[in-house]
């Protein structure tokens, strides 16, 4: 038989049965569609976060008190014995291919102008945000050149923080009360938005000496390290290590690279993205268990017609072929409706729902479809088999 005439025979064979095959494309459909889904959820998650943490660039490098293995500080690694300090910021701005340092330290205070106040993070930083942290400032200036030990009480708002204490006077000049202290408003910064759920507009920025003092502090919580675009972390990092070790006399802190971070973070939101779409594909064995009942329904009703189609010189290859070639195209048809209806969704909650992160994952729609394409072949297998295996006069008995 000609593969023209196999095919036509698999259509009309699926076309004369619309009510099963249509139930069953409907399962490979709905299994196609969460698989796409779920992964375009995971990789606009992906997308979304990997944003978060290169607005600030990728030529930044922190390091923050206490030796541990994690891309994150723990709270109880300020008090070590060793606490890092204004004095180790200095040193390493004298260093080859850094551009600029800067210290930090955070914490929570009460913000007063008048009778309006609101409790915000307050950071405790040197003059180089605007370079370090890619900011700017909106109106006015940012904190003047460090002088870590005798700064004046001068105090940059975030566009949040301006909007809660001034709205629309001029904040310039005015003095708010940070802790119970007094600070003279010398700039407001351009709005930033968020990063994973905090407000870097709701904030305000003062010199780092005096967060040290308010917040009875005497380790910064980090150093923050930018240095030359094209200079590789893994050549910065270990003189910054040396140094570091000749100043503390031991490895009491961890040194954490952007890149490296965005690389174990990459391969994480990866492994998220697989998981559900791990959990999409569970839906998809109602799909496979559809197409092997309907493959073993359709030899049984027709176990005459393949007796016949022997009887008049049909290989058994040719019975295998036709009754596989059904069940693939089950599984493609249900594939493409599913992947047609998921980019669907995708398209109406990136207009509806822009909040939503949501990325259309062409790898995973590929291999959705091929997911799709395999299961009906595996399914069809079995029921291939029994009909390619059928004596000819034992099937035309069957009439």
């Amino acid at each position: 038989m000609r593969s023209a005439d196999l095919a036509r025979f698999a259509f009309n064979s699926i076309l004369a049965a619309r009510m099963r095959s249509g139930l069953t494309v409907l399962g490979i459909m709905v299994g196609i569609t969460a698989v796409v889904l779920l992964t375009a959820i995971g990789e606009g998650v992906r997308v979304f976060v990997l944003a978060q943490f290169t607005q600030f660039g990728t030529n930044l490098l922190a390091i923050v008190p206490g030796k541990t293995n994690t891309f994150g500080a723990s709270v109880s690694s300020i008090s070590n014995v060793r606490p890092l300090r204004v004095e180790d910021a200095e040193a390493l701005a004298q260093l080859d291919h850094v551009v600029a340092v800067m210290p930090v330290m955070q914490g929570n205070a009460q913000v007063e102008f008048g009778s309006r106040g609101r409790r915000t993070v307050v950071f405790g930083v040197g003059s180089m945000v605007p370079e370090v942290w890619k900011m700017r400032v909106a109106v006015g200036r940012f904190l003047p050149p460090d002088d870590y030990h005798n700064a004046r009480n001068f105090a940059v708002l975030g566009a949040k923080m301006r909007q809660e204490l001034f709205g629309n006077i001029n904040p310039l000049g005015s003095r708010v009360r940070i802790g119970g202290d007094s600070y003279r408003v010398i700039g407001v910064m351009d709005s930033k938005g968020q990063m994973l759920g905090f407000d870097l507009d709701d904030t305000i920025y003062i010199p780092v000496g005096n967060a040290l003092e308010m917040f009875d502090r005497e380790s910064l919580m980090e150093i923050d390290v930018l240095y030359e675009t094209g200079i590789a972390s893994a050549h910065i990092a270990p003189h910054i290590e040396r140094l570091m070790h000749s100043r503390h006399g031991q490895k009491d802190f961890t040194i954490i690279t952007q890149d490296k971070m965005l690389e174990v973070l990459d391969k994480v939101l990866n492994v998220l993205t697989l998981g559900v779409a791990a959990l999409g594909g569970i839906s998809l064995v109602v799909g496979a268990v559809g197409i092997l009942t309907i493959m073993t329904i359709a030899v049984t009703e027709r176990t005459a017609e393949i007796g016949l189609l022997r009887a008049i010189g049909a290989r058994r290859l040719h019975i295998l072929h036709m009754f596989l070639g059904e069940a693939i195209i089950l599984g493609s048809a249900g594939g493409i409706a599913g992947i047609a209806a998921a980019i669907g969704i995708i398209r109406f909650i990136e207009l509806f729902v822009p909040g939503l992160p949501v990325e259309i994952a062409w790898r995973y729609i590929t291999l959705a479809f091929g997911l799709a394409v395999l299961i009906g072949l595996i399914a069809g297998i079995a029921p291939a088999l029994r009909a390619a295996t059928l004596q000819p006069l034992d099937a035309l008995r069957a009439e």
